[in-house]
């Protein structure tokens, strides 16, 4: 309960987050009421109210816990939600969440300007004139919780923390700023599993004031799966194909170069699976599970066709190109997992996003035209690091590996560029980026050593057959020159096996 007697025009915003704290048996008759996570009301009062009386319940009449914010607004603060023409409130301080795999929207209804307790409000639609609601912006706040933290004191606390406007702006991280003639609605990276609280900051230049909207949390995911829920993020099938990556990205950060067909057949391997993986989500609507053993069935094909060209031509170049384009394609990733991939001009234009994305690609193979075994090492420590970061990322989350989900969320997804990819970065991330830069530096330097008086790559073994069939065919002198070919010394054999073996010992003719 809230008591006032001032003659300002107080309003009260009543933030409820989704678990309630029922405390009251007798219920009086239903007024202004909504049922929601993260839900608020906000009440005018008349100048001869004195107080105003708020009940929360849980609408399955559970015991529960919950918490709840009371703020307080003057008549010259915007007033939240006050031109919504969507709720059955009339004024809806709610900022409302939607979340898929990919992306998690929020939207609000508009604000309108501050007036005095017992007034008539200012029109919302009539006019655009400076004096009306159009002069208003909204700044959108985010506050990341920790990470791997699912507890409601965690939530409580974050809540709390960006209620009011002082809180956003000191905890939380202005994203972006939306003005009146904007859609109120914004979208955002979805990040399974990670605690977020949007808060929206309605401010009104004029009259230097503001309010704060009901701040609303998502984890983007559900609490209620079994399968898949918050607390089983990650499916089984993901998990054992990144553990089997970050195993073998391992040995190619150590050992890539000098087993150079075991890396290539990662590469081959990496690059198909990927890309079929993408094309089969996009063309049919195949379950996720079975998407990804088709992809991995082709992966396999792709690094041995990878292998068997360098083994049947022995083009190095050629094989380096592909190494090298997914090197390009890991520091193309990075750069723009950076603020700067946030930029208007990338994040609003797929063609624009996607010509610089090629570019930075294709740049950077061409450097392994001049250091070629340079280039193939430091390919193999960034890259097979990489794989172990994403194999970590399937049992404890970490940031890092939105570098390539983001790619891979905007290939699948045609709306994924009107989107904010700010993710947290804490200190576990920073733990993982170490771990990684470790990771890279230890094996591209180990194999450096261990390579430097050794060929640049190992020799083709069809062309050194080639070689050594052509060498027996001319010198006389080799001892394997009088062997017969190998498809007479196979039906010598065959003829040995199927032919009745003779009896032993000596056999005399008989002398007429």
């Amino acid at each position: 309960m809230l008591s006032d007697s001032t003659t300002r025009h107080d309003l009260l915003s009543w933030a409820i987050p989704p678990t309630f704290l029922k405390h009251h048996r007798l219920m009086p008759g239903l007024g202004p009421s909504l049922t929601a996570v993260d839900s608020g009301l906000l009440s005018a009062l008349v100048p001869s109210q004195a107080t105003l009386s708020l009940f929360m319940s849980s609408p399955d009449e559970d015991t529960v816990a919950g918490t709840g914010v009371v703020l307080p607004y003057s008549s010259t603060d915007p007033v939240p939600g006050a031109c919504n023409a969507e709720v059955n409130l009339d004024i809806d301080p709610n900022v409302y969440i939607l979340y898929n795999l990919y992306e998690t929207t929020i939207r609000f209804a508009p604000a309108n300007l501050g007036y005095e307790r017992g007034g008539t409000p200012p029109a919302c639609d009539t006019s655009t004139e400076p004096d009306t609601r159009w002069r208003l912006r909204y700044d959108v706040y985010q506050y990341f919780l920790p990470e791997n933290d699912l507890s409601e004191s965690s939530l409580f606390a974050a809540i709390q923390a960006v209620a009011d406007v002082q809180g956003a702006m000191k905890n939380g991280k202005r994203v972006m700023t939306l003005l009146a003639s904007d859609a109120s609605t914004a979208g955002f990276n979805s990040i399974p599993g990670q605690g977020v609280v949007y808060s929206v900051v309605v401010r009104d230049s004029l009259r230097n004031a503001s309010a704060s909207y009901v701040p609303a949390h998502t984890y983007a995911c559900s609490f209620a799966s079994t399968l898949d829920g918050c607390h089983t993020l990650g499916k089984i099938s993901t998990k054992i194909f990144f553990t089997i990556a970050g195993l073998a990205g391992l040995f190619v950060c150590f050992f890539g170069h000098r087993f150079f067909k075991c890396e290539l057949f990662c590469m081959g391997f990496s690059f198909a699976t990927f890309f079929f993986f993408v094309l089969i989500t996009r063309t049919t609507d195949l379950d996720y599970d079975i998407c990804l053993a088709v992809s991995v069935v082709i992966g396999v094909a792709g690094g041995v066709i990878l292998v068997m060209s360098w083994w049947r031509f022995g083009s190095v170049m050629a094989c380096v190109v592909v190494v090298g384009l997914m090197l390009g394609f890991l520091v193309a990733s990075t750069v723009l997992f950076t603020p700067l991939g946030d930029l208007n001009v990338l994040r609003r234009s797929d063609a624009v996003f996607w010509s610089t994305f090629c570019c930075i690609m294709v740049t950077v193979p061409l450097f392994f035209v001049r250091w070629p075994r340079e280039g193939n090492i430091v390919t193999c420590g960034a890259v097979g690091a990489y794989a172990v970061i994403l194999a970590v990322n399937a049992y404890i989350y970490t940031s890092l590996s939105f570098i390539t989900l983001n790619i891979l969320k905007r290939f699948l997804n045609d709306y994924f560029s009107a989107v904010f990819t700010d993710v947290p970065f804490q200190s576990a991330d920073y733990v993982m980026i170490t771990v990684w830069v470790v990771l890279g530096v230890s094996g591209v330097v180990l194999q450096l050593y261990r390579e430097r008086t050794r060929p640049f790559f190992p020799p083709s073994p069809y062309l050194m057959w080639l070689q050594e069939r052509e060498r027996r065919k001319t010198n006389v002198l080799d001892p394997s020159y009088h062997f017969p070919p190998l498809r007479n010394r196979l039906l010598a054999r065959a003829r040995q096996l199927t032919r009745r073996m003779e009896p032993a010992g000596e056999h005399t003719p008989l002398l007429l």
